[in-house]
Formats: C-alpha cells, sequence, structure tokens
C-alpha cells in the first residue's frame, strides 16, 4: 500500500496534464499498445524487486501484475474529466474492493 500511496503523491499536482496525456494515447491504437508494453515492463521491473527483497514466485508476479492493475485502474478514473478524488483515494478504493472480493468469508 506504501507503494501506491507514494506513487499517488508523484501524481498529486500532474491531472491536468494527465488527462491531456491520457486524452492523446487513448486516440491513437500504436501509442495504446506502447503503453500497455510500458505497463508491462513496469510490472517486470517491480517484480524483481520483490523478488530481490526475497518474495518467492509466484507471489512476485502476481503482486506486481495486481499492483499495476490498481495503478491503472486508478488512474483511469483519476483522468475523467469530473472526478475530483486523489489518484492515492481512487488507488486504495481499487485496492479495499479487490480485497473485499478475495476475503474469505
Amino acid at each position: 500500500m506504501l507503494a501506491l500511496d507514494a506513487t499517488g503523491a508523484l501524481f498529486h499536482d500532474r491531472r491536468e496534464g494527465a488527462r491531456q496525456r491520457h486524452a492523446i494515447i487513448s486516440a491513437s491504437a500504436e501509442l495504446r499498445e506502447r503503453e500497455l508494453i510500458k505497463l508491462a515492463s513496469l510490472s517486470t521491473a517491480v517484480a524483481g524487486a520483490l523478488r530481490e527483497r526475497g518474495v518467492p514466485e509466484p507471489t512476485a508476479s502476481l503482486t506486481s501484475e495486481v499492483t499495476i492493475t490498481i495503478f491503472r485502474i486508478g488512474f483511469d478514473r483519476w483522468v475523467a474529466p469530473a472526478e475530483q478524488r486523489t489518484l492515492t483515494e481512487l488507488m486504495r478504493d481499487s485496492f479495499n474492493a479487490l480485497k473485499a472480493v478475495t476475503a474469505d468469508g
């Protein structure tokens, strides 16, 4: 959760620029593909960092993929025109929704 909070803080004052960038990428199939490749590369890097910290496979890869997905969904919601919540709040919402669905019950 700390990584998501830190990521949200990095983007805090960048919403308008992020909205413009998102609109440009959304309008181009080539740029959307490039963005997905970047996210996959980031996931690979996160998994590597987790393995270096002693997190075994497949947990490291699963954690990195879920983290990137939470970021991507939170980011897509954050750049929506009417959205006022912070990126951190939106990522926490997604994380908590995932926890609720996967909780033992």
